[in-house]
């Protein structure tokens, strides 16, 4: 058994075992882990040895473990520097630690915990309890990976279910197309009109649930570009006009000056304000007033701010706490379900920017429906700052 700035491989039983669990211990001290190589002799673990916390950084570029039994005594980067690094990277937090300390005070244990460590053990280590800490910690790590292989089902099983609807969606939206063109009378053009519309919101809802599963998954890149929050609130405001329009309500923009941009995800942020406008065009009487308002604060934690104003039935204080998550069912106003993807899809939105969404009493009735984009971009953890398109 050779010691060094190498990696020390010890392989205790057949390593063909299927199902074969890692182990690897960062300790300076190769005493220490011959005393772990013994106390583990009989479990058929695979151990790996590296004798400081830059080691086991690189040895993790290469490797994931399924856990991690870590000295916090050691030269150069203590176990505690290294458990907070480990914990602040998304690749390596679902990793579980085992920190070996002789540190015995309650507060050293504390810090333990607060650096990120799941556990602890003391020194003189005993063979029992690090073998109940261990098995411990594998089964934390046997429940992560349970999460991530179901949530990789249903990723997988979402990405097949909406292809699927694609082909269908996209022959009806040409059918509609074809007897648009045709010379109909007015009630059937009209049905065909209403036909396309549903196939719209049918993609837009799909899109929904997309974008949804890709962002639960981490798999969601925004795509940032410079944008103008007073050019998008004025096109959205045209789009929706006909259908307020038909609905007998006044669509109202207060928006900023055009010339200001932002580094947003243009297309995200454009589906937010239409799920926003819809929703209240929706709920909202006939012969009332909607308004759009963007603004660009100058003191406060936000770097832009939209708001729907409805004159809606509003939302209780109860449901303003639940109301955006995934599939809140509401109180059905005028036979209209407040079900889906909408609002929970304008949260995340809204939180993969840095900002958050929240609702309030519009007076004297209705609400209002406010997004915070906030002041860090999630991609490059800088400053997202202001300037001229």
């Amino acid at each position: 058994m050779k010691f060094g700035d190498k990696i020390l491989k010890v392989q205790t039983t057949e390593q063909a075992i299927v199902g074969q669990k890692t182990l690897l211990v960062v300790d300076d001290e190769p005493d220490n882990f011959d005393v772990i190589d013994i106390l583990l002799f009989k479990e058929g673990y695979q151990l790996y040895h590296v004798q400081s916390g830059q080691a086991a950084l690189e040895f993790l570029n290469r490797q994931l473990p399924d856990v991690i039994i870590l000295d916090v005594m050691m030269s150069e980067m203590d176990g505690l520097q290294v458990c907070k690094i480990l914990k602040a990277n998304p690749q390596w937090r679902h990793i579980p630690i085992l920190i070996v300390t002789a540190l015995v005070a309650k507060e050293d244990l504390a810090r333990c915990l607060d650096a990120g460590a799941d556990d602890f053990l003391s020194k003189p280590v005993n063979g029992l309890e690090l073998r109940a800490r261990v098995n411990s910690m594998l089964r934390i790590k046997q429940q992560y990976d349970a999460i991530q292989l179901a949530l990789k089902l249903k990723e997988d099983m979402t990405s097949a279910i909406i292809h699927d609807l694609r082909n269908p969606m996209t022959n009806i939206q040409l059918a509609c197309d074809l007897l648009a063109a045709a010379n109909l009378p007015d009630k059937p053009r009209k049905k065909v009109a209403q036909i396309a519309t549903a196939i719209q919101r049918l993609r837009s809802l799909v899109d929904d649930i997309l974008i949804v599963a890709r962002i639960e998954a981490g798999k969601l890149s925004l795509n940032l570009s410079e944008v103008d929050l007073a050019d998008m609130g004025a096109q959205v405001l045209a789009d929706f006009e006909e259908i307020a329009t038909d609905k007998r309500i006044q669509l109202v923009g207060n928006l900023p000056e055009t010339g200001t941009c932002l580094q947003l995800d243009a297309n995200l942020v454009r589906r937010t304000i239409d799920n926003l406008l819809a929703n209240a065009i929706k709920f909202s009487p006939p012969a009332s007033q909607i308004k759009l308002q963007v603004d660009y604060p100058k003191f406060g934690a936000c770097q832009a701010r939209i708001a729907v104003f409805d004159a809606g039935p509003g939302v209780s204080e109860a449901k303003r706490q639940v109301i955006f998550e995934r599939y809140e069912v509401g109180t059905p106003i005028g036979g209209v379900p407040q079900i889906g993807l909408g609002l929970s899809f304008c949260k995340m939105v809204a939180e993969a920017h840095g900002g958050c969404i929240f609702v309030e009493s519009n007076q004297p009735v209705g609400s209002i429906f406010t997004v915070e984009l906030g002041t860090i971009d999630p991609a490059t953890q800088a400053n997202v700052n202001f300037r001229s398109c």
